[in-house]
């Protein structure tokens, strides 16, 4: 996971973006050989209870879609507030997508 400040400014540089709805993802290439993510759940989307709750969901989606993330990718997933509603099928539909759209998921996915 992407945790430093450092690289969360490094989005700011360059980058692709892809939206939808429910989040938004920017995608930076590296030279590393994992992808790693970084959440941001910003106060629009409410307390403390339901920004945790949101970051949960959102790791667990991501857990099950792990062996098929293709190396080298940083992802920076901006959560809207549409997401905090929406149920757990249509939040990883739009997780998958978004992901694909940038190149960051490929293959099958559980």
């Amino acid at each position: 996971m992407l945790s430093r400040p450092q690289d969360f400014a490094a989005f700011q540089g360059g980058g692709t973006t892809r939206s939808h709805p429910l989040l938004t993802a920017r995608f930076r290439r590296t030279d590393l050989e994992t992808t790693r993510f970084g959440l941001s759940t910003g106060r629009g989307l409410g307390g403390a209870v339901v920004r945790n709750r949101v970051r949960r969901r959102l790791r667990e989606a991501l857990r099950v879609m792990a062996p098929a993330f293709q190396p080298g990718w940083d992802v920076l997933i901006i959560a809207r507030p549409s997401i905090v509603t929406a149920d757990h099928d249509a939040m990883v539909g739009a997780l998958r997508r978004t992901l694909v759209k940038g190149g960051a998921l490929g293959g099958a996915a559980g």
